[in-house]
């Protein structure tokens, strides 16, 4: 095991404790004894001096040239790869992901950073003919100022750099504040950035509690936006606050997302799919498959031989290669996984395999399918986010798509069939932001669009250039070299 570490916040490019000295433990949910580290336990005081911070050093951050910017976050990238492995390897103690997923999570942020300084010399606008003679019409886009970041334990490198290198090279300062439950890796990210020779100030981070120190953070009339992933019922609260003070407001939800497999679809390749789907990073994904809605003519074979693959599954501790699925990532959530099972037993979904506790030290549970469930069961309907799995029989495609629809969230969503016809359809009419055919629905890319429907966010778009809507605002801008006073539409002559 590695040594163990006090850590600060980090303000104005240095480590500093809290002000009131206090810390938390991390401890790693594979093996609870294993304590990697005690990290500042921060108030709205420690919140005021990070936002002052970003704020101090918001001009001449948004003042430096964008392809400046940018290869800064370049540079960061490639830290970030030549520390791949140490970074995954934390990852893993704290989060609990086996080490082929936190390497992911770290390749992820290395491609955000790429992208993103790709754009530092990109960032259109538009030029537009102007209506009268001698005008010249364009639009820029500008920067928004201090950006505070709330972000979740699950990805915990690769959603920070979902938010902070787009916001970085757009010309914002920021403030996160990272899960209370793997706050190291953010520590990591942060010290990639400024070994990367980011300037002191431009990126602050703030460790504590949500009511301690993210609420601060929502309420600081300094911060101008605020960028959320997490829970639907705390992004709700976020949205609120957000918008009794006029704050630009992001959020990333919560998933209950299908995978439909018609008569036709490729059975083997679907089990596959779920397999991977459901129980990679323990179903602690908001895109996690966590219905699988199957043809009636093929659900009994799919169920056979998706049980036959998970039974093989090894439980354990990441940090061994061999192991596929690793623990919840604490107790709190493993017992609200137990929950789910006991909700859908008495439901009458029918437990095919898993539904307990599995051995081990850490927070482990076994990966759990349930069968015969119909679309009314809140074991259909509520994300669990645990190894838990639904198999809901349907005739049919029309029914198929009604059942994917049945949700409050729309996410990922996924087909399984051989017949174009019926993937397009299911393309258009299944509600959903991200959309996959013959595949998991677990996998997205950092060059398109991430983000959902319905109760999953509130517009707004992660990843892909759409992310840059979110981090700068639209100026328009006329050049007028008439040399005399023109009165747009009153000056037209026809």
């Amino acid at each position: 095991m590695g040594a163990m570490t006090v850590h600060g916040n980090f303000i104005n490019g240095a480590w500093v404790a809290s002000v009131t000295g206090e810390t938390f433990e991390n401890r790693n949910p594979a093996n609870p004894d294993d304590l990697i580290g005690t990290f500042a336990k921060s108030t709205a005081e420690d919140v005021g001096r990070a936002v002052a911070s970003a704020r101090g050093a918001y001009d001449a951050w948004r003042l430096t040239p964008a392809p400046r910017r940018a290869e800064i976050l370049y540079r960061a990238g490639q830290i970030l790869m030549e520390r791949k492995e140490a970074y995954a390897r934390d990852m893993t103690r704290e989060m609990g992901k086996v080490l082929k997923e936190t390497r992911g999570d770290i390749q992820e942020a290395i491609d955000t950073a790429f992208y993103a300084a790709g754009e530092g010399r990109r960032l259109f606008g538009q030029t537009v003919p102007a209506e009268l003679p001698n005008k010249f019409a364009m639009s820029v886009r500008v920067p928004i100022g201090v950006c505070g970041m709330i972000t979740p334990w699950n990805f915990p490198m690769a959603i920070p750099s979902w938010k902070i290198l787009p916001a970085l090279v757009c010309g914002n300062t920021v403030v996160i504040k990272p899960a209370t439950d793997t706050p190291l890796s953010v520590v990591n990210f942060i010290v990639a950035l400024h070994d990367a020779g980011l300037p002191p100030g431009v990126v602050n981070m703030v460790t504590g509690s949500g009511s301690h120190v993210g609420t601060p953070l929502i309420e600081h009339p300094d911060v101008k936006l605020i960028s959320f992933t997490g829970s639907t019922e705390v992004g709700r609260q976020v949205a609120v606050a957000c918008a009794e003070r006029y704050k630009k407001c992001s959020l990333e939800m919560g998933g209950k997302n299908a995978m439909i497999l018609l008569e036709d679809g490729d059975i083997d390749l679907a089990v596959d799919a779920a397999t991977w789907g459901a129980f990679g990073t323990t179903g602690q994904r908001c895109t996690a498959t966590s219905r699988v809605i199957v043809d009636r003519r093929v659900a009994a074979a799919f169920a056979e031989r998706l049980a036959a693959r998970v039974r093989t599954l090894k439980v354990g501790d990441g940090l061994d290669e061999s192991i596929e699925m690793g623990p919840c990532i604490s107790e709190a959530q493993r017992k609200t996984v137990e929950s789910y099972v006991a909700i859908g037993t008495g439901e009458g979904a029918r437990l095919v395999c898993g539904g307990k506790r599995a051995s081990g030290k850490g927070f482990f549970f076994e990966p759990t399918i349930f069968e015969q469930v119909k679309p009314s069961m809140r074991l259909a309907t509520e994300e669990i986010f645990g190894p838990v799995l639904s198999i809901i029989p349907v005739d049919g495609i029309d029914e198929a798509i009604k059942v994917a629809n049945a949700v409050d969230y729309g996410l990922s969503s996924a087909i399984f069939t051989r017949d174009i016809n019926r993937a397009f359809r299911a393309m258009r009419d299944v509600e959903a932001g991200i959309f996959y055919v013959n595949s998991s629905t677990i996998g997205a890319e950092v060059q398109l669009p991430f983000g959902g429907v319905k109760k999953t966010g509130n517009g707004h778009r992660e990843a892909g250039t759409t992310v840059l809507d979110i981090f700068t605002e639209w100026k328009s801008v006329y050049v007028d070299f008439s040399g005399r006073l023109q009165k747009a539409q009153i000056d037209r002559v026809d």
